[in-house]
């Protein structure tokens, strides 16, 4: 961890820009990073920026006026490449907005390359809003120094979200009555995994039929999160840690 902090500029602004990231080149911002760099934080032409587009690494370059509500950075030199990271999907019942605007959150900080909404039997948040979880995937991306931005899939049911697990996927299911007590055990004993998935179902839990779907899948491990009860944001982090450090980009300080 102290590897990471020592390469990255906590100094510099963060932007996402969606647009290609070359030498020379100019990333324009929208109205909205415009706003930020020259009211909130007062910059002005010749600041330094950072920005990133979650392909093509992170960049150092100079605010530019291009307009009067307008801004864009002339790019200069590549800071950080872009970082391959963990094959790590996150299926997860969906909470109601704060919680899972947290929950979001952490999953991106914890590295994980895909956020998939599954609806279950007893999930507590009957609509899922798309784009504001890409916004804070976005927010949590550009406050925390992660260079890989997670896809944000549309949500599926729980049957649906199975069925496109590739058979070679490991499925970490989060359950209380997981027959290994131990979860770094029964991590460990799927050593050599590459492709993973972690599954926190709802607080209600998985419905009887739900369950026997899932228990019915070969690649799985059965994951127990101790001998408390957890909520379901608390046991994202619990699991998805628990994964990178076992199984993940934690190994050997990896990251």
């Amino acid at each position: 961890m102290a590897r990471t902090m020592a390469r990255y500029d906590f100094r510099s602004p963060r932007l996402y820009v969606d647009q290609p990231l070359q030498a020379g080149g100019a990333a324009s911002l929208d109205e909205a990073q415009a706003h930020y760099l020259r009211d909130v934080l007062r910059l002005k032409p010749g600041d330094h920026v950072l920005v990133f587009n979650g392909r093509e690494g992170e960049w150092r370059g100079a605010v530019e006026a291009a307009g009067k509500r307008s801004m864009a950075v002339r790019l200069e030199a590549q800071a950080r490449p872009q970082e391959g990271g963990c094959d790590l999907h996150y299926l997860f019942a969906p909470l109601k907005r704060a919680r899972l605007d947290y929950m979001v959150q952490k999953a991106v900080e914890l590295g994980v390359a895909r956020l998939v909404p599954v609806m279950t039997r007893h999930t507590q948040a009957e609509r899922v809003n798309v784009a504001r979880m890409r916004a804070n995937a976005i927010e949590a991306a550009e406050q925390c120094g992660v260079l890989r931005l997670p896809e944000t899939a549309a949500p599926v049911a729980l049957a649906e979200a199975l069925a496109a697990l590739a058979p070679e996927r490991l499925l970490i299911f989060c359950d209380e009555d997981a027959p290994i007590a131990d979860p770094a055990a029964a991590l460990a004993a799927a050593a050599g995994a590459a492709a993973l998935a972690v599954l926190v179902g709802p607080e209600g839990g998985f419905a009887a039929e739900e369950r026997a779907s899932l228990l019915a899948r070969r690649n799985i491990v059965r994951l127990a999160l101790g001998p408390r009860i957890l909520r379901a944001d608390t046991a994202a982090v619990a699991a998805l840690a628990l994964v990178q450090t076992v199984l993940g980009d934690w190994r050997g300080g990896a990251g």
